[in-house]
């Protein structure tokens, strides 16, 4: 019997060692980018996904902050990618821009937002490549946003658009037409203390969504100023920019909330 049991320990072992060294196939985050066009502009987005997933995943697409698809968009796609989603950048100024000046990157954000419809039009360019990519269940879509990225997520919820959530992280807060119908849930996840997102705004943007007869949700974070879930915002020089670990935190904990509900992707 002590034979046996010392053969069966050491037969773990060996597994298990085989498994450290690559006996066991384990589960890996894949990223590439994306080539697409809208409008006869060239975009370059960013695809995450986890290449041990198995049939068909739910698909978020995630829209950047006013400086353009940089590390941190591209960051936030992949940490979805872990949680077993596909998740897709959209480039929503063309050619993959970037920046870290202020006056470009309001040059480049109020350009894109002159024009709803084209601006709808974009984001609908950039849900579209999401939606075709294999493994998507395209009955199981959602869309995120920052800052700007989170306004845009927003629009895409007022146009109709195939997702079933929509969660702006300090973005700005458009209300709804007053013909609007709003299909998709709606979560809102703002700063206390961004002056560029004042109560005011808050207030008019509750108004419309309840006039609509939304399904939505408004966290307010007391103390955090704008873009509170980048760790590099203070890097700007802008007062009201600021992150806040804590507040970063615990919206991104509603998201997953919010999403596991929809999908069942964590029972």
């Amino acid at each position: 019997m002590r034979s046996f049991r010392t053969s069966l320990v050491r037969a773990l072992c060996a597994g298990l060692i085989l498994a450290g060294t690559g006996g066991l196939v384990q589960a890996e985050v894949k990223s590439k980018p994306v080539t697409y066009e809208h409008d006869g502009t060239m975009l370059k987005g960013f695809l995450a996904w986890d290449d041990a997933g198995t049939g068909q995943r739910p698909g978020v697409l995630v829209v950047h902050e006013w400086w353009g698809l940089n590390d941190f968009t591209r960051d936030r796609a992949e940490e979805l990618a872990r949680m077993g989603y596909v998740a897709f950048a959209l480039d929503m100024y063309g050619e993959g821009k970037v920046t870290t000046e202020p006056a470009q990157a309001k040059e480049w954000a109020s350009g894109a937002r002159s024009n709803t419809q084209k601006w709808r039009d974009r984001a609908q360019a950039g849900l579209n490549v999401l939606k075709q990519q294999p493994g998507v269940d395209p009955d199981r879509l959602a869309a995120i946003g920052y800052c700007f990225g989170g306004s845009t997520a927003v629009q895409l919820a007022y146009a109709g658009a195939p997702v079933k959530a929509v969660v702006s992280f300090h973005g700005a807060l458009v209300p709804p037409d007053a013909d609007a119908v709003i299909k998709p849930q709606v979560l809102i996840c703002t700063g206390g203390a961004d002056t560029s997102i004042p109560a005011a705004q808050i207030d008019a943007f509750a108004f419309g969504m309840e006039a609509a007869k939304a399904k939505y949700s408004i966290l307010i974070f007391g103390g955090a100023r704008h873009s509170f879930t980048n760790p590099k915002a203070g890097e700007y020089g802008i007062d009201n920019i600021a992150y806040n670990a804590e507040a970063d935190r615990r919206s991104w904990a509603n998201m997953k909330l919010l999403f596991d509900e929809l999908f069942q992707t964590h029972p």
